[in-house]
């Protein structure tokens, strides 16, 4: 019988449709639907000697006189930084300028390496990047909240193939931080501890759905996932803010990422995904109830009528089923000896 998950971070409600649930291998790319991209192209303005198609970096790590990482503006930025916020209301109309912050976060110069593929020294690197940038754009007084995410693939959304993520910051709260936000707070006044720790520790307890564990994280199968294998990535260490990372952390999370991107590379044939940092917005970095995690999200499936009618998603396979099969992915050499520390 079909059942009804709610998810205890958002409140969602989600069906899990057990009825016409998949296998977890059905949704695997075929190898002739795997895109293969040479490591440079001539037109790509993120490739090494192409660097004056993109706007003046804000950041650039290197190595051996190589660039690794490059952080530049978004060229066709969704926000200004230029200007004061202004914001004004008619009527129950509001409007405000678009102050903000739009970067792109180059992850590494080989065109057709993505984030599955690259060692830990790289992925921390892209962590480190995060991490500089978050405080960097933080110490903007207009700035209210940071978001950090990546779009892999045209299903979600990426418009160029090399591999890039983006930060952009606004002078607002975004409605699903401040949703997340007064939950975890009416979760902290009515218990005194935070739910997001909770949240965590019942599902270790439990362990059906957890995916991979490392000394300072853990990577889960919501209970109440929204969609096939969407994963939460959450840090041991109660930290609201992303800023509040320290280097060991970083480290490891570099680890942990890899692993759960190459069991969707290898065990799905590398499927389009989006994955988000859900920070708490600036000004509460050291929240007591607020717990930041990474949200990933393979886009497996399409968001219909009923989703966008109703707020509620239909997932067709069992967060259990798919968390067993990421568990069982058999990783390559190097990434299995990452997977055991």
């Amino acid at each position: 019988m079909p059942q009804l998950r709610q998810n205890p971070i958002t409140k969602d409600w989600v069906i899990i449709a057990t009825e016409r649930a998949r296998r977890p291998h059905e949704f695997a790319k075929k190898a002739e639907d795997r895109p293969t991209l040479p490591s440079y192209s001539e037109r790509c303005p993120f490739c090494p000697g192409n660097e004056q198609m993109t706007p003046p970096e804000t950041m650039r790590l290197e190595r051996d006189g190589q660039w690794q990482i490059r952080v530049v503006p978004n060229k066709f930025s969704a926000l200004s930084r230029e200007g004061e916020i202004d914001r004004q209301a008619k009527g129950l109309q509001r409007t405000a300028n678009g102050i903000g912050y739009h970067e792109v976060v180059v992850e590494t110069p080989d065109h057709g390496r993505n984030l599955a593929l690259l060692s830990e020294d790289d992925v921390e690197r892209v962590v480190q990047s995060y991490k500089a940038r978050y405080i960097e754009i933080a110490k903007d007084p207009r700035v209210l909240h940071v978001t950090i995410f990546k779009n892999h693939g045209k299903d979600a959304g990426t418009s160029l193939e090399h591999p890039h993520s983006q930060i952009i910051a606004t002078p607002v709260i975004p409605p699903n931080v401040r949703g997340r936000m007064e939950e975890a707070l009416r979760f902290y006044d009515e218990n005194g501890y935070c739910l997001f720790c909770q949240v965590m520790q019942e599902e270790m307890e439990d362990g059906t759905r957890i995916v991979h564990q490392t000394p300072h994280f853990v990577c889960l199968v919501p209970y109440a996932s929204l969609s096939p294998f969407a994963a939460w990535v959450f840090p041991r260490r109660h930290m609201a803010s992303f800023s509040e990372i320290q280097p060991e952390e970083m480290r490891d999370l570099a680890g942990a990422l890899r692993v759960v991107l190459g069991k969707l590379y290898y065990g799905l044939g590398d499927p389009d995904y989006n994955f988000i940092i859900r920070t708490s917005p600036c000004e509460n970095r050291y929240s007591r109830h607020y717990h930041w995690y990474l949200s990933l999200i393979p886009r497996l499936t399409k968001v219909a009528g009923f989703e966008l009618g109703s707020g509620m998603y239909i997932n067709v396979t069992l967060p259990e089923a798919n968390a067993e099969f990421l568990r069982g992915v058999a990783l390559p050499e190097a990434a299995a000896t990452q997977e055991s520390r």
